[in-house]
């Protein structure tokens, strides 16, 4: 049977149109994702702890206390691990060394569940610094590459211990891989997820450079900043353990931020936390 070309041309059209069809319906989303996961919540009973100097004002708030979670191609990345999941069993929550009520609702390991992940999976776990609220299920990741700045671990490990530190909340450092950072890092070799040194809140305070595909640039603060009022007025509270190293800390962040066209993000504002995908939704 013969064919007219005017048939062969619409054949043709039809096969390629398919094609294209489950091209398009099997692509694979990008690599690169960053999942906010809810580590906590701290009721704050002066905010003026957190103002220029730390003068008292009276004024109560709330500050966010999340995780962050980095998937890439090579593993996973876990970037602090918030208030120690105990805590979830007091449903009125706990008043820790600080004087500040904690809470948590939704434990750390669940929402790695919700992913699919155990502990052992997570192959990195970058810790902006080690106060007890971004510490505190440290002890459960041992199978992972712990990546800390040298100087943030002799600090923590002192004795005594630094206010806001609870040695015991990573009492495991000697069984984990702690890779003891002198600097930036990048993480998986390729750009996409940079660990910045920071300090000043504490001597080796780090803060977190995510560079997603579609997103762009994201900086996870740590402490660099704990309010936005901080991050934008460059406020530094009495209690960083040098003023003049935040301050440089903070300029430098900034000048990368608005290089990059990126955005940052004050892990404790809660408004920062609520702009974010709920989870288990993404950036990538």
């Amino acid at each position: 049977m013969r064919v007219s070309p005017a048939l062969l041309l619409s054949l043709l059209s039809l096969t390629g149109g398919c094609a294209h069809q489950a091209t398009t319906s099997n692509t694979s989303p990008p690599a690169l994702r960053l999942y906010a996961l809810d580590c906590g919540r701290i009721d704050i009973h002066d905010m003026g702890f957190f103002t220029d100097g730390s003068h008292p004002n009276g004024q109560k708030g709330e500050m966010s206390g999340p995780c962050f979670l980095i998937r890439h191609p090579q593993g996973a990345l876990l970037w602090d691990t918030g208030l120690d999941d105990v805590i979830s069993r007091s449903p009125d929550g706990v008043t820790d060394a600080v004087g500040f009520r904690v809470h948590v609702q939704k434990t750390l390991h669940a929402q790695l569940a919700q992913l699919g992940l155990k502990p052992s999976d997570v192959r990195y776990v970058g810790f902006s610094h080690l106060h007890a609220d971004h510490a505190g299920n440290a002890n459960a990741f041992t199978g992972s590459t712990w990546l800390l700045q040298r100087k943030e671990l002799a600090w923590a490990t002192a004795t005594p211990a630094p206010p806001g530190v609870d040695p015991t909340k990573f009492s495991t450092w000697r069984e984990a891989k702690v890779e003891p950072l002198e600097g930036d890092r990048d993480v998986f070799g390729d750009g996409s997820v940079r660990i910045l040194s920071t300090p000043g809140h504490t001597p080796g305070h780090q803060s977190l450079q995510v560079n997603l595909p579609r997103t762009g640039t994201v900086v996870l603060s740590g402490d660099l900043c704990h309010t936005r009022e901080n991050w934008e007025r460059h406020v530094v509270p009495g209690f960083n353990t040098s003023r003049e190293q935040t301050l440089s800390s903070i300029d430098h962040v900034e000048t990368l931020v608005k290089d990059a066209k990126g955005r940052f993000i004050v892990q404790h504002a809660p408004e920062d936390f609520r702009a974010l995908p709920s989870f288990p939704g993404y950036l990538e």
